[in-house]
């Protein structure tokens, strides 16, 4: 860690294997609605966990982090853990009276690979956190910085925007919102997205063609 503070207190799960990189081009470029309808809506974060930084896509490998409200420890030590690819999922219980994630964080992230980050929680210094190329959700901006004292978890199941999140399952998010592919559902996304974009095309043609239609 970049803190010069005991982390005791933030408890490692033992190291997962992140699926094949192949995982993430497969699933790369998705509508997050489209996933969510494949997998029968049961696995789309709610809405009040939004984009805040102009760039509107993410996709990655989640990276759990449990803390307590308002102390981003284990995220930082969580940050010792990521690897290329990985994408923050911090369950902060939904508490927006301090910003678990600010710029210096995110410097960190992309020196890591970390692609952004979906904070069940608040955040800021949004401006140059999407100026370092970083996508990130969150329930709320506020300037008041976090504590550093713990405890919380790193690598381990979370719920994050009323989703259980695992490890190494693939975050999609855009501008509508974040979904959760978990690990054992990506063969059948991969498998059923076509088919399902193909089935909203055929009703969008009717609509179309209807009288008063667009065309």
């Amino acid at each position: 860690m970049f803190l010069s503070v005991p982390a005791d207190s933030i408890d490692v799960a033992p190291p997962w294997d992140r699926p094949p990189d192949a995982w993430l081009e497969r699933l790369d470029g998705i509508p997050a609605a489209l996933v969510g309808d494949v997998l029968n809506r049961m696995t789309v974060m709610d809405g009040g966990v939004r984009l805040l930084t102009d760039r509107a896509t993410l996709i990655g490998f989640a990276l759990p982090v449990d803390t307590r409200e308002g102390d981003n420890l284990a995220v930082h030590r969580a940050l010792d853990e990521a690897r290329p690819g990985d994408v923050l999922v911090v369950n902060g219980r939904g508490d927006t009276t301090r910003a678990l994630i600010g710029d210096l964080i995110g410097e960190i992230m992309v020196g890591a690979g970390v692609r952004g980050a979906v904070i069940d929680g608040a955040v800021r210094d949004v401006t140059a956190l999407g100026e370092l190329g970083l996508t990130v959700y969150a329930r709320a901006t506020t300037p008041a910085g976090p504590y550093k004292t713990g405890p919380g978890t790193v690598g381990a199941t979370v719920a994050a925007g009323g989703i259980v999140v695992g490890p190494g399952d693939i975050i999609i998010g855009d501008a509508d919102g974040v979904v959760v592919v978990p690990v054992s559902k990506v063969q059948h996304v991969s498998d059923e997205w076509q088919a399902a974009l193909g089935r909203e095309n055929q009703l969008r043609s009717r609509i179309r063609q209807r009288p008063g239609g667009s065309s």
